[in-house]
């Protein structure tokens, strides 16, 4: 059987740790099982916030990894942060993406991140990369890339490699949505940037040979926007990592959410039924325990905080390493996500969702009960969407997998479908979308 190569052009890979750098980790993962050949480009020097060195055991040893250095304004925006007075970070980054209350100068480097820096900062890495990559292609027989974004800006990369040469096979993968993304807002997008978003956009949905993205929302709106067709291929979870994860009895009832609560999620309805419930339920009060895993937004955690029956029970864990949260799965009673807040809540399928399956223990959503998450809920039997203006419902889901806790039942009751979202079943549908290197 013919090798089939394929060059995958990410930003994230590890040592980058957090959601972004799992999708194409754990394909590159398997996709040699299938007869492949891949390679990886990415930024020798890239601006992450997480680093997870865990991951890079899941780099298997048939991928070839290159890398290219890369210029980001940050560091630029970093040292300008001085002549504002502004204490130093630690994160360049956070100068313009954080979620805490702006200062001025954190006002104007977002202006300037949302309407000058499009579709976003890493955009000086195109050319080079292009200049790299064009020869490299050639020089390896590589006959398909695959671009995956956000950064958007990795998609530029393969639409200039395409127009290069023609004959390449170029898949564009969406792992969130580009000119319908919520966080241009945050960005402070103006219509001149928006406009170019667009514009970009239709020239990546128009002139990919195929077009991928992550949820059968995302894959309408994408239909939409580019007239054309869209593939679904969904995210999902790796089995290797969960083949230790035992869910061990616990002193108390730990409800846990894993991930990011940023300024658009809000936990607070959920938050506010919690206690509710404790008040009515003298022996749910001596025994609930709620752990956030993961980056929490500083306003959401002074709400927390400042409530002494909320702070009582609160944990904030903050990032851990993913091999470090497969312990902690173990020590959940209950998994919590929360979509409510998310423009389009209802087409989004968070990462952590399918880890959530993998894992057996009930999952409480809080968020649209008619959308991609509440289906897959109610199609594996692993819990359900509620939505936030029902506190009662979100209650009695509480209290009720609380009483099987009791009884020692952890277990949801999946079925098996859940396994088509293994990590090595996409692998498959991956492999089955790339053709045979031409001799």
């Amino acid at each position: 059987m013919t090798e089939k190569k394929v060059l995958i052009i990410t930003y994230y890979w590890p040592p980058s740790g957090g959601s972004g750098v799992q999708r194409w980790l754990k394909l590159v993962k398997y996709l040699p099982q299938f007869g492949c050949k891949p390679y990886v480009f990415t930024p020798e020097n890239p601006a992450f916030a997480i680093r997870d060195e865990s991951l890079l055991k899941d780099v298997p040893p048939e991928a070839e990894v290159i890398k290219l250095p890369i210029w980001e304004p940050y560091e630029a925006f970093f040292k300008m942060s001085g002549w504002f007075g502004r204490r130093k970070s630690a994160k360049p980054t956070d100068l313009v993406a954080s979620s805490g209350p702006k200062s001025l100068f954190q006002k104007i480097s977002t202006w300037v991140r949302g309407n000058m820096l499009i579709p976003d900062p890493r955009v000086f890495w195109v050319r080079p990369a292009v200049r790299h990559l064009h020869k490299y292609l050639k020089e390896h027989n590589i006959p398909t890339i695959i671009t995956t974004g956000p950064p958007h800006s990795m998609h530029l990369i393969g639409r200039r490699l395409k127009r290069k040469n023609p004959n390449l096979t170029w898949i564009a993968d969406f792992r969130d949505p580009w000119s319908e993304w919520g966080l241009l807002d945050s960005l402070m997008a103006g219509r001149f940037a928006r406009g170019q978003h667009r514009r970009l956009e239709r020239c990546v949905l128009r002139e990919a040979d195929k077009v991928i993205t992550v949820t059968p929302f995302y894959v309408r709106q994408f239909e939409q926007l580019g007239q054309r067709r869209v593939h679904l291929l969904t995210n999902g979870f790796d089995t290797d990592d969960f083949r230790d994860v035992q869910v061990r009895p616990t002193e108390n009832f730990v409800l846990r959410h894993v991930g990011i609560i940023n300024e658009k999620n809000n936990p607070r309805p959920f938050m506010l039924a919690v206690k509710a419930l404790m008040e009515e339920d003298e022996a749910f009060r001596g025994r609930v325990r709620i752990e956030f895993t993961g980056e929490v937004h500083p306003q959401f955690r002074a709400f927390v905080t400042a409530d002494p029956v909320l702070n009582s029970i609160s944990l904030f864990m903050g990032n851990v390493p993913h091999k470090e949260l497969m312990s902690l799965y173990g020590q959940s009673s209950l998994l919590l996500v929360v979509l409510t807040g998310y423009k389009d809540a209802e087409g989004y399928l968070p990462g952590k969702l399918f880890e959530y399956l993998a894992t057996g223990l009930p999952v409480l959503g809080v968020g649209p009960e008619h959308g991609d998450a509440a289906a897959m809920l109610n199609a594996t039997g692993a819990g359900a969407m509620i939505d936030d203006k029902n506190p009662a419902a979100i209650k009695a889901f509480i209290l009720n997998v609380f009483r099987h806790w009791q009884q020692s039942e952890l277990k949801a009751a999946t079925g098996n479908g859940h396994l088509l979202y293994s990590r090595k079943e996409l692998a498959r549908s991956v492999a089955d979308m790339l053709e045979p290197a031409k001799l």
